[in-house]
């Protein structure tokens, strides 16, 4: 087996669909203002997404679920990245952790970092670690104009 690094980044801005319901990382945030994407925009889910599939050598994201596809349209990402999981799987491959940096003003996310980590956790089989970090003011995100996520995945591969 190899030992591979990948890296995932995603960024969507808030929404003016008041009919959307906020998802950061498998998990709902009931009042809070949704963000704005063709899946339901979830910026952890996608970006681990794209941490598992690019060491994996198994493209990225938008090569498997295209925006421009009406398939998935509004899709549920922790199912998208389930199936990135599949495909890893399917290669014989494994996450064995995922770290995420998510910079947002809002909403605060540390009340829900623990539900957070175990709703990924369970759903990947390996340990995820969040960490919540503020923008501080600072550009786009510090004006509260949406949410960003990176994340590192160590993966086992073939």
């Amino acid at each position: 087996m190899s030992i591979r690094i990948g890296h995932g980044f995603d960024i969507h801005p808030f929404s003016d669909d008041a009919s959307r319901v906020l998802v950061l990382g498998g998990v709902t945030f009931p009042g809070e203002t949704a963000l704005h994407g063709h899946s339901d925009a979830d910026v952890i889910a996608h970006a681990c997404t794209d941490a598992i599939l690019s060491p994996a050598g198994l493209g990225d994201i938008g090569q498997l679920f295209p925006d421009t596809d009406e398939a998935f349209a509004g899709a549920d990402s922790m199912l998208l990245l389930a199936e990135a999981l599949n495909q890893l799987h399917a290669m014989g491959g494994s996450v064995v952790n995922i770290d995420v940096t998510v910079v947002a003003e809002r909403p605060k996310l540390a009340p829900r970092k623990v539900e957070i980590e175990q709703r990924l956790t369970e759903a990947l089989g390996a340990p995820v670690t969040m960490k919540g970090k503020r923008a501080e003011g600072l550009g786009a995100l510090g004006r509260v104009e949406g949410i960003a996520c990176w994340a590192v995945a160590l993966i086992d591969v073939p």
